[in-house]
């Protein structure tokens, strides 16, 4: 089992195949681990070894994982974001394609705000995003679902702790897509395909309007995991972006 260490964090990764690199962000909000792939619509792992290096790591402090560090209260984004191209330096990897469920869809856009000239392309799979009516869920999923179980393990962290870095995180930035503003995404130019979803955490709403505001997007078919026979026409469309957008090496 690899690990990647700086200071005081270390990093649970794993990685499959060869080619050109590849991240995956499992979904599972601040649960999100490689392992949990494994219930994902389709795993990425499986799916692409056979083309790219693909590369996914445990979420710094996830239950379940292996990854472990500080609580960074006052950065908690860039925090993980730290945590992903820090692993990719790691890896003496400059530039790479990158696919994220869920909570990755936040963290996709953070990376393209912080690293946009390594990030080739990118796929939002049932993205995250703040949805008006529900103003407070990720706060609720997160207070009740992964902060007791971390400080339960980590005597150094409180739930005073887990409550100020889930109100940095989620709701001072109770909009859109929490890490990166509407003029951001308006002015991104890298290409990125979107896997739309509605549920409570994934809006759809919010996932058509990066589609929209974002000049180099696209979208998949949708539904596109409502039946089993959708799914591989979605993973197609994800492979064809890819071997679209990836730099020819070599190995091609």
């Amino acid at each position: 089992m690899p690990f990647y260490d700086r200071g005081d964090i270390r990093i649970h990764y794993e990685e499959v195949g060869s080619g050109f690199p590849l991240m995956i962000i499992p979904g599972g909000g601040l649960n999100s681990t490689v392992a949990g792939l494994a219930t994902h619509p389709f795993n990425p792992m499986e799916e692409f070894k056979d083309e790219y290096r693909v590369i996914a790591a445990d979420l710094r402090n996830a239950n379940g994982g292996q990854s472990t560090g500080p609580l960074e209260i006052d950065r908690p984004w860039d925090a993980y974001a730290d945590d992903h191209l820090g692993l990719m330096d790691h890896l003496g990897i400059s530039e790479f394609l990158v696919l994220g469920f869920c909570i990755g869809g936040p963290f996709i856009w953070n990376l393209l705000q912080r690293a946009p000239e390594r990030i080739v392309a990118a796929v939002l799979a049932q993205p995250s995003g703040f949805r008006p009516e529900l103003p407070d869920l990720f706060y609720q999923n997160n207070i009740k679902g992964w902060g007791p179980a971390l400080c339960a393990r980590r005597p150094d962290v409180t739930m005073d702790m887990v409550h100020d870095f889930l109100t940095n995180m989620y709701t001072k930035r109770a909009d859109f897509v929490f890490t990166v503003t509407r003029d951001f995404v308006r002015a991104c130019q890298t290409p990125i395909l979107v896997l739309p979803d509605d549920v409570p955490a994934h809006p759809y709403a919010v996932a058509m309007e990066t589609v929209r505001l974002a000049p180099k997007a696209e979208v998949s078919i949708y539904p596109w995991k409502a039946s089993k026979d959708q799914i591989p026409q979605a993973v197609r469309q994800v492979r064809d972006f890819l071997r679209a957008h990836h730099p020819v090496t070599a190995a091609h």
